[in-house]
């Protein structure tokens, strides 16, 4: 089985141009290829996972990723999937989060010995003469085609900005770029990047006269309909420092049972022959599979001995719950109390248990929320320094979220 082929059974593959020319390409290791990254935030998120996971495959396979990374697009920002404007950020912001970007994506990518480049699309897109590009690229694409575009159409009603509509433009010209200054001959994304796509690949052609393929992999979703890494606290980032490798390791372990082998196709480097294996598992015998899921991609991100952590304290709080050692904590400071006291909202807030105060008043009315083992039933519940005279307590959020506060008064 070639690395195309790998690719369609793992279901990665959505929509391709040229299947002929890509699977040769792929499978001869002869594609230069590039997905791209806007720098939104300063981190990487795991809706970014399984690109990267994309790039590492095919770079074992003797084929060269490109990361461009949008310090010129994510100055514009893009309407796909969005039902209003991004904020618009800084230069500086935008810079700031691109180098964030280049470190998170060096550990996983050998960038070594050329075998990968890293570009930010700053270096073309910023200095480009307004009108020499209405002339030049403009000139190429139909208004009316691209307001047929799923990513437009969406928007037409709630409004969309001139800046936003020439996104696809730029993202179009990156890839003419990008084939001229490197001989990038495809380009992958998202499903949802689709028209963005043949736009770059028609611009090549009108331009120069040449061939160039693209290809969209399919978005991961989970059993609810959202986006891969969305939870009722937000995203799942790839820092450690926005989220834990135990909070990262729990996400995978407590996918739904119907997402948990789609998830080791597609992000996972284990054979299809074990996940194949793991596939004849029922009920809770699955707890098996999520296991190793989430043990894998928590290595992949994060290292043996942080994963060999997670595991160790998962398996802790399941079985007797009274090892606490490797459970995430916050430590809260004398300026968190007043009087003595501390309201579990806030101390829900404080260790980024909840995204807001309505949720958390949500997740306590319903009993999801216990301290020590102890459900709270009041929202207005406030504890005082004396609850934590063990100096901490265990806060459990559902039946799978466990955090320690600790407090040394």
């Amino acid at each position: 089985m070639g690395v195309y082929e790998e690719l369609v059974a793992r279901g990665l593959i959505a929509q391709v141009t040229d299947e002929k020319e890509i699977r040769e390409l792929v499978n001869s290791g002869k594609a230069i290829f590039y997905i791209g990254f806007d720098p939104t935030a300063d981190s990487l998120h795991v809706g970014h996972f399984m690109a990267l996971c994309l790039m590492k495959r095919l770079q074992m396979a003797g084929n060269k990723p490109i990361a461009l990374l949008g310090g010129g697009t994510g100055m514009i920002g893009d309407p796909s999937g969005r039902t209003d404007m991004r904020q618009m950020l800084t230069k500086e912001t935008i810079q700031h989060n691109v180098e964030c970007f280049k470190e998170q994506m060096s550990k996983f990518i050998d960038f070594s010995d050329g075998k990968a480049l890293m570009v930010d699309n700053a270096e073309w897109l910023l200095d480009l003469n307004y009108v020499e590009l209405l002339r030049e690229v403009g000139a190429c694409f139909s208004v009316n085609r691209m307001l047929t575009a799923e990513c437009y159409k969406q928007r037409m009603e709630r409004g969309l900005s001139f800046l936003e509509f020439n996104y696809m433009i730029m993202q179009s010209y990156d890839f003419y770029a990008l084939y001229q200054r490197y001989g990038c001959n495809m380009q992958f994304g998202g499903d949802d990047q689709w028209s963005n796509m043949l736009g770059g690949t028609e611009l090549i052609r009108r331009k120069l006269g040449k061939d160039a393929y693209a290809m969209t992999i399919n978005l991961l979703l989970n059993s609810e309909g959202k986006k891969m890494g969305k939870t009722q606290s937000g995203a799942v980032w790839l820092s450690a420092e926005k989220t834990s490798p135990y909070d990262f390791y729990q996400y995978w372990r407590n996918v739904d049972d119907a997402d948990v082998i789609k998830c080791l196709k597609m992000l996972t480097f284990l054979s299809l022959e074990e996940i194949d294996e793991l596939a004849k598992l029922q009920g809770s015998e699955l707890n098996k599979a999520k296991e190793i899921l989430a043990y894998e991609l928590t290595k992949m991100i994060h290292g043996k001995d942080e994963a060999d952590k997670a595991q160790e304290a998962a398996r802790a709080l399941f079985g007797s719950k009274t090892d606490t050692s490797n459970m995430p904590s916050t430590e809260l400071g004398e300026d968190d109390f007043t009087d003595g006291e501390i309201a579990v909202l806030d101390l829900l807030s404080k260790c980024s248990l909840i995204p807001s105060k309505k949720e958390g008043r949500r997740l306590i009315e319903q009993g999801g929320i216990s301290i020590d083992d102890e459900k709270v039933t009041e929202v207005s519940k406030k504890l005082s320094a004396a609850a934590f005279e063990k100096g901490f307590v265990v806060i459990k959020k559902g039946k799978k979220v466990f955090h320690k506060a600790i407090f040394n008064s």
